[in-house]
């Protein structure tokens, strides 16, 4: 059986979790088809990527609307985080954090 991927989501994105409450963790487990992207998986969520301010990929920066984000120290999965490109293709384990713009402010 293939590794689901984690799609864990944060503040008002916790919507999309199938049984979302404050008081736990919302994370959507997908099984990834071949060649499937960030993009695609947020569609197949039915997150729309207006929706979204900050990606993390397996615990790292990778894509965000925060212009201050270089500055705080995260780890970056990229050199560019402010390079919104969600046709990056994903692995089977993969883990995604999703924050919507009612959780803009990154802070350290």
């Amino acid at each position: 059986m293939d590794t689901p991927i984690e799609i864990h989501l944060y503040g008002k994105l916790r919507k999309y979790a199938p049984n979302p409450r404050a008081d736990r963790e919302n994370v959507l487990r997908l099984t990834l088809q071949p060649g499937e992207t960030i993009r695609d998986v947020l569609a197949r969520a039915d997150i729309a990527e207006e929706e979204v301010c900050h990606i993390f990929l397996n615990g790292a920066l990778f894509s965000t609307h925060n212009r201050m984000a270089p500055w705080l120290g995260y780890r970056q999965a990229q050199p560019n985080v402010h390079q919104w490109e969600t046709d990056v293709a994903l692995k089977p384990g993969d883990r995604l954090g999703i924050f919507g713009h009612d959780m803009a402010a990154l802070v350290v």
